[in-house]
């Protein structure tokens, strides 16, 4: 897999152990007129279920600048409803040209992405130390990053990619401590530091994959609210397999399907992997 395609993968991936559960709901479950929770999109997102995620994020995100974390989680649903329509074939323009739905919903993934840049930009401009929104604007420059040069394959969105690095490094600069921003961090030092060739990492601001590696498994087990424990979870389990620590992997899926028994990817996981125990 090239560095490119690799970077998809940092948008986000499944849940963690021991910790409190999370409600559950589903956006055909829900009663007419009523308002669903940013919690509700977050457990749909991670059970897999994009559309529903990205419904829900929707009418969360329309309230305005307060709701930046779900405009955020709406750029991401609408990414992976795009990744899953089209497939995992090598060939990623061909696959494009054969996705009826990617058209329409790339567009409106660009329309999202720029409302929800342009809210963090008026957060920030009123508070340029938030914090919170400096992170969700990296966070959403790394989602336009990953769908344009991961699921894509278009070598484009590099001026996000320094944003968004910039960005995280300036959060983590006042705030160590801020676990998302952590993860973010952390996947692009172990994806610069696994693919690109040690003379040329330069040129991406540097990796250290060691560096990525832990402070991921530190993020893991780390205090922290139930979706950002999440994120930080489906991570370690994605570097667990690319490092070949199979065993580990493993038990991290058995995990993360407590929480997330819908969730396709961990099902498949382990149904492919029964002895690695």
């Amino acid at each position: 897999m090239t560095f490119l395609a690799s970077l998809v993968v940092v948008v986000a991936l499944t849940t963690v152990a021991h910790v409190q559960d999370a409600p559950t709901a589903r956006a055909s479950d829900r009663t007419a007129g009523s308002t669903p929770r940013l919690e509700d999109a977050q457990r749909s997102f991670y059970s897999g279920r994009y559309e529903d995620a990205s419904a829900m994020a929707l009418s969360l995100c329309a309230v305005g600048v307060d709701d930046l974390e779900a405009c955020e989680l709406r750029t991401a649903s609408l990414h992976f409803q795009i990744r899953r329509a089209m497939g995992d074939g090598v060939d990623r323009e061909k696959a494009w040209e054969m996705c009826a739905p990617c058209s329409d919903l790339f567009s409106t993934f660009v329309a999202e992405t720029e409302r929800a840049r342009t809210l963090a930009r008026e957060r920030l401009k009123s508070n340029p130390n938030d914090d919170e929104a400096l992170f969700l604007l990296g966070k959403i420059d790394l989602n336009y990053v990953w769908l344009q040069l991961g699921t894509r394959g278009r070598k484009t969105g590099w001026d996000q990619y320094w944003e968004a690095r910039n960005s995280l490094d300036q959060v983590l600069a006042r705030n160590p401590g801020h676990l998302r921003a952590r993860v973010a961090r952390a996947w692009i030092d172990y994806i610069v530091g696994t693919k690109m060739p040690r003379g040329t990492r330069w040129l991406l601001g540097g990796g250290n994959k060691k560096k990525g590696l832990r402070i991921v498994r530190e993020a893991a087990s780390a205090e922290g609210e139930f979706f950002e424990r999440t994120e930080a979870a489906f991570a370690l389990w994605d570097m667990q397999v690319r490092e070949s620590e199979l065993v580990e992997a493993v038990a991290t899926a058995q995990q993360l399907a407590r929480d997330f028994p819908e969730n396709r990817e961990l099902t498949r996981f382990l149904n492919a992997h029964r002895e690695s125990k």
